[in-house]
């Protein structure tokens, strides 16, 4: 049976070529702000209903894999996360860029993302049924807690004033507020529209602010501040050997990170990226270096992004839920081929389990090959002056966010999200905690109402459960420490000047 499922993807060329087309595909929708993996995935899923169940599947995760991938090329070269996942490769791999070292930043984004890739594989086959039964061990109770978790890290992503973080969230929340209540169906900051019935769009926002916002701060430059073509030269992927055990303890946290928030459904790649960045950056010895163009930061986006996609195909393939919306859509692809994941899937398609497994080993080797191996035509983008390149992205977001709803509006928004980006930088407000707290702000209201029904109004029921006391203690940590060191570090800058004007 395994033997059937591996040759049926290394033995066809037919497979193999379609695998090589989806990853090609997936890292151009990758570098496109907008069009992102879900999108990819629904666009060639019709195409798959008329190959054999195999292909179509194999089709299909390179697709994912290619666009989870292909989102560093634009954060690192416009400083634009091509998709959700890639929002922390921007922090230090645009200072990167920007530092002439675009070169090195893509080698290193490249490979990680390779080696993130490759683990969650290992992951997938090795460990998935152990991982599975821990995931169905959550609750509302557990997701809610980890929601908490992760909002905690608006504390000490990025350094400016907690005060300043922490506002920067609080919009966040309010923003993923907006639409209809689901429990309720009452409208809440809509002022009287229909289009913002169900929200604002996910991918309309990080448009917004990470590419439109960008492009209106380079037309408020000079031709002279605006930056020239950089040069992109690296010996092999830029990364010496000592650089590379340097980061083998990041490397490998940050996969297990990205493995771990990918089982958990409805958590995502952004999250796995920001978390696992943060960790890094917590746990550094020079955490004042990231942001300013260090390869740790990108090592530890890039694990984690893709080492997601091998975690959140582990639920859907055992247990039949979908870990991201693109996994959703997977679901219903394999429904369509009359194949119905869950724990009896490697006894009833044991074939198509070991067939998926080469699929993602082939489809990491074909992105790592297309994207090393075209670095230097790449890096060229970088010589396109600004004032040819940035319209023409701007109306490849414009496309992006219409294609995700088909809604004329979701153009509109893009630009008030754009504007909004501006107004918080001029306040010195960061925009990072506003994403997060957008992403979390749903997934946490949800969860939460339904453990208070569920509790009769109580909370008690989030300390009796083991995993969910942990994590609100964690994030209760997360959130205090910053207090506690400007509190300290006020104290003794305090006694440092008495003892100064004593002497």
């Amino acid at each position: 049976m395994a033997q059937q499922g591996l040759m049926a993807v290394f033995a066809s060329p037919a497979c193999l070529i379609w695998i090589f087309v989806g990853t090609l595909t997936g890292l151009i929708f990758g570098c496109i702000p907008g069009l992102s993996a879900p999108i990819a995935v629904l666009l060639f899923l019709p195409m798959t209903f008329g190959m054999d169940t195999i292909t179509g599947i194999s089709l299909l995760i390179a697709l994912y894999v290619g666009s989870t991938s292909g989102g560093l090329i634009s954060a690192i070269l416009l400083k634009i996360p091509g998709t959700p996942a890639s929002i922390a490769t921007v922090w230090d791999g645009g200072p990167m860029r920007d530092k002439g070292e675009a070169g090195k930043a893509l080698g290193v984004g490249i490979l990680y993302s390779f080696i993130g890739g490759m683990i969650s594989v290992i992951a997938l086959i090795f460990i998935s049924p152990f991982l599975a039964q821990i995931a169905m061990k959550f609750s509302i109770f557990e997701y809610t807690a980890m929601s908490f978790m992760s909002l905690a890290v608006i504390a000490s992503v990025c350094d400016a004033p907690m005060i300043n973080a922490l506002l920067s969230g609080l919009i966040g929340l309010l923003l993923s507020f907006v639409g209809m209540d689901a429990f309720s169906d009452v409208t809440r900051f809509t002022f009287g529209s229909r289009q913002v019935l169900s929200g604002f769009s996910m991918t309309s926002l990080l448009i917004g602010f990470f590419a439109v916002a960008e492009i209106l701060k380079y037309a408020f430059k000079k031709p002279s501040e605006q930056g020239t073509a950089l040069s992109a030269k690296i010996k092999g992927f830029g990364v010496s050997w000592q650089e590379f055990k340097s980061q083998s303890g990041n490397m490998i946290r940050s996969s297990l990170i990205g493995i771990a928030i990918g089982i958990l459904p409805g958590i995502g790649g952004s999250t796995s990226s920001i978390l696992s960045y943060t960790v890094a950056k917590n746990s550094s010895k020079y955490p004042e270096k990231f942001g300013t163009g260090i390869i740790d930061g990108v090592v530890a986006s890039e694990a984690a992004n893709n080492a997601t996609v091998g975690g959140a195909l582990i639920p859907l393939l055992t247990l039949s839920i979908p870990g991201s919306t693109v996994c959703a859509i997977m679901l219903g692809g394999l429904q369509s081929h009359g194949v119905f994941p869950g724990p009896l899937i490697f006894e009833k398609n044991g074939d198509l389990m070991y067939a998926i497994y080469a699929a993602l080993i082939v489809a990491n080797i074909a992105f790592f090959v297309i994207e090393y191996k075209g670095i230097n035509l790449i890096t060229k983008a970088l010589k396109v002056p600004t004032y040819y390149m940035l319209p023409i992205v701007v109306v490849m977001c414009s496309i992006g966010a219409f294609s995700d709803n088909n809604r004329v509006f979701d153009v509109k928004v893009i630009f008030f999200f754009s504007v909004l980006a501006l107004i918080l930088n001029l306040m010195k407000i960061p925009s990072t905690p506003l994403i997060i707290g957008f992403i979390l702000g749903s997934t946490l209201e949800l969860n939460l109402r339904r453990a208070v029904m569920y509790d009769l109004g109580g909370f008690q029921d989030f300390f009796t459960r083991p995993i969910s006391c942990v994590m609100i203690i964690i994030g209760c940590i997360m959130l205090f420490w910053p207090i506690y060191k400007s509190i300290k570090t006020f104290f003794s800058s305090r006694k440092s000047t008495n003892a100064g004007e004593e002497g």
